[in-house]
């Protein structure tokens, strides 16, 4: 399975599509959490439901808890993440919530059978190492 590291991107700083990994993998867990390489503030939760790939921040805007261990629900067609917290609501798609909060999210997009998240920062399925944190 494809690392992810980024390796091979041109682009190092400024939004890009970032090389997840390869679909095929990635859809075999409803949840994974995506390490940025500004550390833990920045990671993101990869979600495969229903055939879909979403991205949103990792923690909750709320009080930051973890998102990726959060339990997922469709009500009325609109599928949500539950913080495991606190039980906020985020939906997948528009990171909108039943209060007022509201969570980051990213677009996905699969090209040739990998999985890309476009953000900011380099992304990782593995923890960057403290030294090469930027």
């Amino acid at each position: 399975m494809a690392s992810g590291s980024g390796d091979g991107e041109e682009n190092t700083e400024g939004v890009s599509w970032r090389l997840i990994g390869p679909a095929s993998e990635l859809s075999k867990k409803r949840c994974r959490l995506v390490h940025s390489s500004l550390g833990s503030h920045s990671d993101v939760c990869l979600f495969y439901v229903k055939g879909e790939f979403f991205a949103m921040d990792a923690r909750c805007a709320h009080s930051g808890g973890p998102l990726c261990e959060g339990d997922i629900e469709e009500a009325d067609g609109v599928l949500q993440v539950f913080c495991p917290w606190h039980d906020y609501d985020f939906d997948l798609r528009t990171g909108k919530s039943g209060t007022s909060l509201q969570q980051q999210v990213y677009e996905v997009k699969l090209d040739d059978g990998n999985v890309y998240v476009k953000h900011e920062n380099r992304l990782s399925l593995h923890p960057f190492p403290a030294n090469q944190k930027s």
